[in-house]
């Protein structure tokens, strides 16, 4: 016998069951975080998972097949622009289970359920800030041991004023010119 193989009924009554993810998927898409029960989450994930893996290619018949589950517009525009091209080369698992603990009313496990963010978009960032550091450093150094009376000649009121303005990047080409003349009118 197949005794509780296939879904949670969660206690609900099926039509109170179907609107129940109706409105936990379409609050996962627009929020793209949602907190709730471990059971509910667990039986949301599925159904989450199958609008990604579809959201993933925009047809016709794909919206249609969501639209017919997910009613909000907005949230079904975001699936298909946001969420389904985020997730096409991943096969699989877009979403997490983040536990909190027990609330405190009733003992139930709490949960965080979530997409997973993009490990590819974090990557890159780490990398460009551990690069910009050491070319800081090195050159701030050289603009220290200089001549630093002859660098703070040439850097006027209104160039100190942009220099605020200026990004990190820009800041240390800055530098790197205002050393450069220093260098070059000690030179001469």
């Amino acid at each position: 016998m197949r005794h509780k193989v296939g879904y949670n009924p969660l206690g609900r009554t099926s039509s109170h069951r179907k609107a129940m993810h109706r409105n936990m998927v379409t609050s996962l898409v627009i929020h793209e975080r949602i907190r709730t029960t471990l059971a509910k989450a667990k039986a949301v994930r599925r159904t989450a998972e199958k609008m990604v893996t579809r959201a993933g290619v925009d047809s016709v018949h794909n919206r249609r097949m969501i639209g017919r589950y997910i009613k909000d517009k907005a949230a079904l525009a975001k699936l298909f622009t946001e969420v389904g091209p985020r997730f096409k080369e991943r096969p699989g698992g877009y979403t997490r289970i983040l536990r909190l603990g027990q609330r405190k009313s009733d003992g139930t496990e709490m949960v965080i359920l979530e997409f997973v963010a993009d490990e590819a978009a974090k990557t890159p960032k780490a990398k460009k800030t551990k690069a910009k550091s050491p070319e800081k450093k090195s050159d701030s150094k050289p603009v220290a041991k200089d001549e630093p009376t002859v660098a703070s000649e040439t850097a006027t009121e209104p160039e100190a004023s942009d220099a605020a303005d200026l990004t990190a990047s820009e800041t240390s080409e800055a530098v790197t010119d205002a050393t450069d003349e220093a260098d070059s009118s000690s030179e001469k």
